[in-house]
């Protein structure tokens, strides 16, 4: 019997991803500080289908690996009209606070940081928002974007 093996051939991942934060935390122990680094990656198809995960891992490539692995089973998707959201909506994560509108089309992405990292790799390409937390935190805003777009439904 004979038996024809082929090579792994990789197929293109159907994701874009973009990190949005690195950082390094440690905690002590009796044997001393524990140092390990924590990333939070959102991945998106730039076609309504967009996730944010965090991990944290012993080196940031390993970080990075575990959360984009995460980010993808995460992964949501989000109702669009005419490149825009359906409807204005506010949603709330711990002190993180965003209101996302509708805009018409050719306005454009107005949106800052978090926010348009998110609705850019999600495929909106009109929206209006404003982060009105006072938190700085990129990843409770970008969890926040999250839950807003969970919100979003088309009506009839």
């Amino acid at each position: 019997m004979r038996r024809i093996i082929r090579k792994n051939t990789r197929i293109r991942d159907e994701f874009d991803s973009k990190l949005l934060d690195l950082a390094r935390v440690s905690h002590t122990r009796a044997g001393g500080k524990k140092i390990r680094f924590r990333a939070v990656m959102v991945i998106g198809n730039k076609k309504g289908k967009v996730g944010v995960a965090s991990a944290s891992g012993l080196d940031v490539a390993a970080a990075i690996g575990k959360a984009t692995r995460l980010a993808k089973k995460k992964a949501i998707e989000v109702p669009t009209i005419n490149e825009t959201i359906p409807h204005e909506v506010f949603a709330k994560f711990s002190s993180a606070k965003v209101l996302l509108k509708p805009q018409k089309k050719g306005r454009g992405l107005v949106a800052g940081g978090t926010v348009r990292v998110i609705c850019s790799l999600a495929g909106i390409k009109n929206i209006s928002s404003k982060v009105l937390g006072t938190t700085r935190n990129k990843l409770n805003n970008a969890m926040a974007v999250i839950k807003a777009l969970k919100q979003l439904k088309i009506r009839n």
